[in-house]
Order: structure tokens, then sequence, then C-alpha cells
């Protein structure tokens, strides 16, 4: 088990209970053009459009592979555990600061529907939170106020509620009501 730990944060893995976060791979792209293209999916995120254009998948991979991207984007991935290879995807990305404020990033993420309501946010968050990959001192999520999965995923990772907002959906193309929500990690 030992070597198995060592082996998966040498590939940049990150164990979470029944499946793992791992790096985007180039094959992953025509399930992530099967899950993003289900409107629910889309309409859920802020920056999915739909109906999914042809290539969007592709152009995602290879700006997730990017070693010089800001922020790190995972796979959740059940394979070895009899799941899907592609169960969601769940991503960092670090925010501007003021001065003197460094360590903060949005947490953002989406589950195949086939999935929901089945804990796999939760504890690829939590996964997440545990491992703190880019040392951050604080997360911030928004979700939509018509998705109240996502905001239990949210407080069931002890995020607090910050407030009311509204962010442009590119899949509604409108803007959308969301709950902030914030997660202190260390000081």
């Amino acid at each position: 088990m030992v070597l198995d730990t060592i082996a998966a944060a040498a590939e940049g893995q990150i164990a979470a209970g029944r499946f793992v976060l791992r790096p985007v791979r180039v094959s992953d792209a025509g399930l992530i053009a099967h899950h993003a293209g289900d409107r629910r999916v889309a309409e859920a995120t802020q920056n999915i459009p739909h109906p999914f254009p042809p290539g969007a998948a592709e152009a995602f991979v290879a700006r997730a592979m990017k070693h010089e991207r800001p922020g790190s984007v995972w796979v959740m991935d059940g394979s070895a555990s009899g799941l899907s290879e592609l169960l969601g995807i769940l991503s960092l990305k670090p925010m501007e600061v003021a001065e003197g404020r460094h360590g903060q990033s949005e947490v953002a993420y989406w589950v195949a529907p086939a999935f929901w309501n089945t804990g796999i946010a939760t504890e690829a968050l939590q996964a997440l939170i545990a491992a703190n990959p880019l040392g951050d001192c604080t997360y911030f999520a928004e979700v939509f106020q018509d998705n109240p999965g996502s905001a239990r995923v949210l407080t069931n990772c002890g995020f607090v509620y910050l407030g009311d907002a509204e962010a442009f959906s590119v899949a509604r193309n409108a803007m959308v009501p969301t709950w902030t929500y914030t997660r202190k990690l260390r000081k």
C-alpha cells in the first residue's frame, strides 16, 4: 500500500477513496465531450457551452495538460475500482490576490449525471482539501442557486457560506444567481 501511495504521488495523483484524482490525458477527450455535452452538466457550470461544440473537449484537454497553465485540473478516475474512467472533473484556479495576500484558489467541479448523489464530488473535494496541492490558505467556490446538490458538497467539506451573487452561464446564455462559499485551509 505504501508503494501504491508513493507511485500515485509521483504521477500527480491524489487518492480519493473509491477513485483517484489524476491529471488529464489525451484519451479523456471522448468521455469529457460525452459528459460535458449533457445539458444538465453544462447548465450547472459557468463555462461549458451547450450544445458542446466539436473540438471543445480536445481544446480543454490541451489547455489542462500544459504545465505553464495557472491552476490544476484532475479527472476523477474510478477505473481501478470498477467505476468509470471519468466520473467527473475537478479544478483549482489560483485567484489574483490583493497586496500581501497569497494562496487563494477557486474550486470548480462537475460530475457525470450517472454518478450524481453518490458522494463522488464530496470524496473528490475532501481529497483535494487534504492534499492541498498548491499550498493554498483558502479555497473559494460558487454554485448556482438552482443546484443545491453542489452547495451540499461544499458544506459537507467544511465550506462556509459567504453570500449571494450572480454569474454568467454560457450554456444558459444568462446571468444566474449564485451562492459563494469559502474554506480556510491553513493560516
